[in-house]
């Protein structure tokens, strides 16, 4: 258990790896797109507010939140957040990216199913992403010991507890997908963007997704990796 733990290096170094290369494809993307302004010079903001308005969506907020590429929408408060280089910006990538948080405030607006059971799931992906490797790790830890008899019950609690947060992620995926086809489809029958400059919001939207893949397939084989260690461990 304390030597080469090959699991972690064939299961979950090449997600790892493909996380760095998502996140490098996201920010390259976006920052090729960025350099290109849309025909109509349509802002990020006005974008968001043209989608909403056209499915009838009055009572969400959009503003400006600092960073980049941390535009996000909130079901809480319902506000729409975008970045400093979205929100004001008439670049295609810009209008890509706020399409997307507005497909999000669309899913919470309609109720649809995968968002809300993932907004259900949060507080459990919270607690099992950081606690529930440990807990599943001390209990093998544990299992030669004089508190062997704990060991299985402390493992299944921290696999249950990690279990909850890798459904998060995989949850997260048609989530991601759906709002960036609904940013498209918007985009398109608002006339927002031309046929070709859907192409490059496409591409963009297609990298950011990218890693979400990563995560989950990262956090899918962590799982794996903990329940094999496990069968070794007996």
């Amino acid at each position: 258990m304390f030597g080469i733990d090959i699991y972690y290096i064939v299961l979950v170094v090449p997600t790892l790896l493909l996380s760095l290369w998502a996140q490098f494809m996201v920010k390259s993307t976006f920052a090729k797109y960025s350099k290109i302004t849309s025909s109509k010079k349509v802002t990020g903001a006005d974008a968001a507010s043209v989608i909403l308005r056209s499915n009838n969506i009055g009572d969400v907020q959009i503003e400006k939140v600092g960073g980049s590429l941390t535009d996000h929408y909130s079901p809480m408060d319902k506000k729409l957040r975008l970045s400093d280089p979205v929100y004001g910006s008439t670049s295609i990538a810009a209008v890509g990216v706020a399409a997307h948080e507005a497909g999000h405030a669309i899913q919470h607006a309609t109720r649809w199913g995968p968002l809300a059971m993932r907004s259900t799931l949060v507080p459990v992906a919270n607690i099992g992403s950081r606690l529930g490797p440990w807990i599943a790790i001390a209990g093998l830890a544990i299992s030669g010991t004089a508190y062997g008899e704990w060991s299985s019950l402390i493992f299944n609690i921290g696999i249950l507890l990690f279990a909850g947060a890798v459904l998060f992620y995989v949850i997260t995926l048609p989530v991601e997908f759906n709002a960036s086809s609904r940013a498209l489809a918007l985009l398109r029958s608002n006339n927002v963007l031309t046929e070709q400059e859907l192409n490059g919001a496409r591409k963009v939207l297609t990298a950011a997704a990218l890693t979400y893949v990563a995560s989950a397939l990262t956090a899918i084989m962590s799982l794996i990796r903990l329940i094999l260690m496990s069968r070794n461990r007996r």
